[in-house]
């Protein structure tokens, strides 16, 4: 596993970005609250699409433990609110497209596909304890079965 930018105990990044609707929400909207933030590279691609639906599954679990779940991308709002749509997600999607949360989270990074090397998003997550400070930490993950591995360390 790669080494993440930010680690458990370090205050977690503050950020303004836009949802689906083009609302404005920042991470003091949620003070005294555990947040989730998951990365994923792009809406309506195979990957995000299984990581997303199982958040959207696993939602009431995560509402019985008042944390919030946040995904960001660095898609228009107005992808997202496709994605959301034809999905059925019931959570909040973030548009990021100059990467600068991205970045302060350390999920902006070189990447490798088909023998190419380019920046992109590395699928990562992050738990957001009440206090502001990252409890736990998830970098490069696999899609399948994150949302379930989120929600146990969610789990104060």
């Amino acid at each position: 596993m790669a080494k993440a930018a930010l680690k458990v105990g370090d205050k977690a990044p503050d950020f303004t970005l836009l949802d689906a609707r083009g609302k404005e929400v920042s991470l003091k909207d949620f003070q005294g609250r555990s947040v989730v933030i998951y990365f994923y590279p792009k809406a309506n691609t195979p990957g995000c699409t299984v990581e997303a639906c199982e958040f959207r599954d696993l939602r009431p679990k995560f509402i019985k433990q008042d944390v919030m779940v946040l995904g960001v991308s660095a898609d228009p709002p107005k992808m997202l609110a496709g994605f959301i749509a034809r999905q059925k997600l019931n959570f909040t999607l973030l548009s990021d497209p100059d990467h600068k949360m991205i970045e302060a989270y350390g999920a902006w990074r070189m990447k490798k596909f088909m023998g190419r090397s380019f920046m992109g998003i590395v699928r990562s997550s992050y738990v957001i304890a009440p206090d502001g400070k990252i409890a736990a930490v998830w970098d490069n993950v696999k899609a399948k079965g994150h949302a379930k591995e989120v929600l146990a360390a969610a789990a104060w």
